[in-house]
């Protein structure tokens, strides 16, 4: 999501979307405060307030998900391949099916804090090694997203100023990083949840507003918002057709469906996501707060969609290309012809908030494993004080988000997407085999959850390295070089199926469980412990 052209909007737009977005930081940071854990208690600081409703809880998980990516780099995909985008922001909106009718309310039943805690309730050798190869993959799959938030930022930033100086790209990371750790360090859950749920409404209202005047422009009438956007396009009715970007060849098709695969299956492992399934008070308001989120996503997606088009059949697609080659401007040169620098100031808040509240729940869930995996059950050994714990989670949060700003000022021209779909990947391979084995398979075995563990990360970190992404075309990290042997550019149609194969193969080449702890463990997942 990185653009090399000149500004996109004017002087005007800049500054009114700097005092909206230091209004709503102040806003946020001071309600923080005051929501900020008031004693030293880790359930507190991890879990927060249990009894938000199902509406809350709903719109913490939508803002938790939803990320700056879902507003520019999806509208621009529609704005640029028509069809075949419209396409990948179905895969969005169906991810949460999968999370409600398989993960949420077992994981919830069965977990506590972590899911580390699910898993050593289930498993009861080599808990220790099983929870360090689960702070491992957490760690990594975090800070990948994390660093692609921070990334985005100065991605963000160039749509206003062209591309930034070294300072520039410096300072911005620097600042949205360190409200970041503030967030997370100071707030915990309670002041995590709240940013969510402030960033989840001003989304949703701002999308929805926004597709409004799209079809107000239109008379309401989508066949001529199809008609408007194929007839700018540049490729006629092809635009409307299947094909465009995913379907010229072999490869490009079983791309998509890795990259499909890898949102689906990925959102029900994502760390951040796992920990907002584990906070609501009881199954019955997990389930409610799970469908809201499922319907709210699904409503930003379709805004999304109507965005994308909007913006072909009004800016015209070879303006946005020109702008930016990968259809990150498309909303804000939208926004600039439907309601001028006001609009395109509070959508480019939004961006910015977006980018905000996503990093800040990475960053809390990369602190509550280091401190509560790592350090109160690894090295600790379970014997950690309370407060001693809570002070590791803060300092945790403090390195997780210095490290991300500077593997984002080293990384700074990477692609943000490609960062994102490789965490939903890893995610996908690693978490997912192990979390599904745990729940559901009998004869699942701490062997097993090591294998899947540490051979799904590798799998896909190795796919990655050997893949288009890092070598042999113009948009690789090394264009020059050519050892690119994986076709794909995401690697989740061969590491998430490798996962789930290590994870059986683990179990069955090592002495099985205690069947009574299944029985035990299988009980809680049906009824839990409120």
């Amino acid at each position: 999501m990185v653009t090399t052209g000149a500004a996109v909007v004017d002087r005007f737009s800049l500054q009114l979307t700097l005092v909206l977005f230091l209004s709503v930081v102040v806003v946020t940071l001071f309600t923080a405060l005051l929501t900020a854990p008031q004693r030293d208690e880790i359930s507190e600081f991890y879990l927060g307030n249990r009894t938000m409703s199902p509406l809350r809880n709903g719109l913490a998980m939508c803002g938790d998900y939803l990320s700056a990516a879902t507003l520019l780099g999806s509208t621009g995909l529609v704005a640029l391949t028509g069809y075949d985008g419209l396409l990948y922001l179905c895969g969005t909106a169906v991810a949460w099916m999968m999370v409600l009718l398989l993960i949420a309310e077992p994981l919830r039943n069965a977990g506590r804090f972590t899911l580390g805690d699910t898993l050593t309730l289930r498993l009861t050798r080599m808990r220790r090694p099983v929870r360090l190869a689960l702070a491992l993959c957490t760690l990594v799959i975090t800070t990948l997203y994390l660093v692609a938030q921070l990334v985005g930022s100065v991605a963000l930033l160039t749509q206003f100023t062209g591309e930034p100086s070294a300072a520039t790209r410096t300072l911005c990371v620097v600042v949205i990083g360190t409200i970041v750790i503030v967030y997370a360090a100071i707030g915990g859950m309670p002041g995590a949840t709240f940013i969510q749920i402030v960033k989840a409404v001003m989304l949703i209202a701002g999308v929805t507003v926004t597709a409004v005047m799209v079809l107000h422009r239109f008379d309401w009438n989508v066949d001529d918002l199809l008609a408007a956007a194929a007839g700018n396009s540049g490729s006629g009715t092809r635009f409307l057709e299947p094909g465009l970007r995913y379907g010229a060849s072999v490869t490009s098709k079983l791309d998509f469906l890795s990259l499909q695969l890898a949102i689906v299956l990925g959102l029900a492992a994502l760390p951040h996501v796992m920990m907002r399934l584990l906070a609501p008070k009881s199954g019955s308001v997990l389930r409610s707060s799970v469908v809201w989120a499922m319907g709210l996503v699904s409503l930003v997606c379709l805004a999304a969609g109507v965005l994308g088009l909007g913006a072909t059949a009004i800016v015209g697609r070879d303006t946005i290309a020109q702008t930016d080659r990968k259809g990150d401007a498309a909303v804000l040169l939208l926004a600039h012809d439907l309601g001028g620098g006001v609009l395109t100031a509070l959508l480019s808040c939004l961006a910015f908030v977006t980018l905000l509240a996503v990093a800040a729940g990475l960053t809390l869930a990369a602190a509550s494993s280091l401190a509560h995996d790592l350090y109160g059950e690894v090295i600790r050994k379970g014997r950690a004080k309370e407060t001693e714990e809570l002070a590791v989670a803060r300092l945790a949060a403090a390195v997780i988000g210095v490290l991300g700003i500077l593997l984002a000022l080293v990384s700074w021209g990477t692609n943000t997407a490609t960062l994102a779909f490789l965490a939903f990947a890893i995610a996908a391979s690693a978490i997912l085999p192990t979390l599904v084995y745990t729940l559901f398979w009998r004869r699942f075995t701490a062997q097993g959850a090591l294998l899947s563990l540490c051979g799904g990360l590798l799998c896909s970190v190795l796919l990655v390295v050997f893949s288009p992404v890092v070598s042999s075309t113009p948009a690789s990290f090394y264009p020059s070089a050519d050892f690119a042997w994986f076709p794909l550019q995401n690697p989740g149609l061969v590491s998430i199926p490798a996962g789930f194969f290590l994870g059986w193969l683990g179990s069955v080449l090592s002495r099985p469980e205690a069947p009574e702890n299944y029985d035990d463990f299988e009980v809680r997942t049906l009824v839990g412990v409120d």
